[in-house]
């Protein structure tokens, strides 16, 4: 990479010590680009988003009106992508970078009108940018599909830290299911009770890990289904985790499961490939590139009959598990670390911020 130092200012929505996979990416690149000598300040915005409110248009004017012209400035997009107005009237005077973990209208749950709304909205705020640092190949797709082909995209995956291989459940405990997702429409927690339901016969115990109170309303749901099931002793619900707490329920897992029907690319896949343990997702999003297929199930999003069968062949195929979660292990080996990954965005974020003579354009 280059030896030249850049320092920057990252611009996240709402508290940076978050425990969401968008804003844990957000900080361990902090912390790399900081090892390798950069100065990064993070800042984190106040108000809503990405419905925007009063707040939120408020903090993010006043935050830019004070950067340092000689800075450049990141921004996530979840703190950028509502507010085009804002980005437009300081990108002449200022060195505008967006990161995005995805685009703001694949969101769930969102209704035509919301999703063309955040669509264009979003299309103008990145256009007023030099250009975007996304951290899947799918999403760089996902954004030219999406009539952005005339920005300029890097793509710069996330990466993992080495961990311990999982040792699972003791002898003839219920199998371990281990579920590490913020409890939003999104990540399908309902679809996952209801595939479990069905399989209520069979011995596992089922962990819930992630923000519960992001999205009351699923919390609500998640609460509500767990307990018109029966599955109140079977399903447990424990909340965000740090990773230093999370430990022991990777250690224990016996399978991991994401019912997601949309990922930009689900780095905790990757965590579950660093543990070594076998996994049951779906091909929602960048999940169909982010999984390997050695190393778990892949169904349909949005498929309740398929989830339940992958998850039924994973539960009473011992064989199976085995064989899959050496094919995680030998993924694992080809993980990128952190320290690639800080790398990586210093070298794309010099590509999008250099003026062309000094690419030898």
């Amino acid at each position: 990479m280059s030896s030249a130092r850049i320092d920057m200012t990252l611009i996240v929505a709402g508290s940076p010590e978050q425990l969401t996979g968008g804003y844990i990416y957000d900080a361990r690149v902090v912390e790399g680009l900081q090892e390798l000598g950069s100065r990064v300040e993070v800042i984190g915005l106040e108000g809503n988003f990405p419905d925007v409110d009063e707040t939120a248009a408020a903090a993010l004017e006043h935050t830019l009106a004070a950067q340092d012209p000689d800075t450049p400035v990141v921004l996530d997009g979840l703190a950028m992508g509502a507010l085009p107005e804002i980005i437009e009237r300081h990108c002449q005077r200022l060195t505008l970078v967006a990161l995005l973990h995805h685009p703001l209208t694949d969101e769930s749950g969102l209704s035509a009108e919301q999703q063309s709304a955040l669509l264009n909205s979003e299309r103008r705020a990145l256009a007023a940018t030099r250009g975007v640092i996304v951290t899947s190949d799918f999403t760089a797709r996902r954004l030219e599909m999406l009539g952005m082909a005339d920005i300029p995209i890097q793509v710069v995956r996330p990466g993992v830290d080495p961990a311990p291989l999982a040792q699972g459940s003791a002898p003839e405990a219920p199998l371990n299911l281990l579920c590490v997702a913020t409890l939003i429409p999104r990540k399908r927690h309902t679809l996952l009770i209801e595939s479990l339901a069905e399989l209520a016969d069979r011995s596992w115990h089922c962990h819930l890990v992630g923000d519960t109170q992001r999205d009351k309303a699923c919390y609500k749901a998640v609460l509500e289904a767990i307990e018109s099931r029966g599955l109140g002793d079977r399903v447990t619900l424990h909340g965000a985790l740090a990773p230093r707490q999370l430990a022991p329920f990777w250690e224990a897992a016996d399978l991991f499961v994401l019912p997601s029907c949309y990922e930009g690319y689900g780095m905790v896949i990757d965590e579950a490939l660093a543990h070594g343990v076998p996994i049951v997702t779906t091909t929602g999003g960048a999940l169909a590139d982010t999984l390997p297929t050695e190393a778990g199930l892949a169904v349909p999003p949005d498929d309740p009959a398929t989830l339940t069968h992958a998850l039924a062949q994973a539960i009473d195929d011992s064989e199976q598990r085995r064989q899959l979660a050496q094919g995680a292990r030998q993924a694992r080996s080809r993980l990128p670390d952190w320290n690639e990954t800080a790398e990586q965005f210093h070298v794309a974020l010099e590509a999008l911020i250099s003026p062309p003579d000094r690419l030898g354009i």
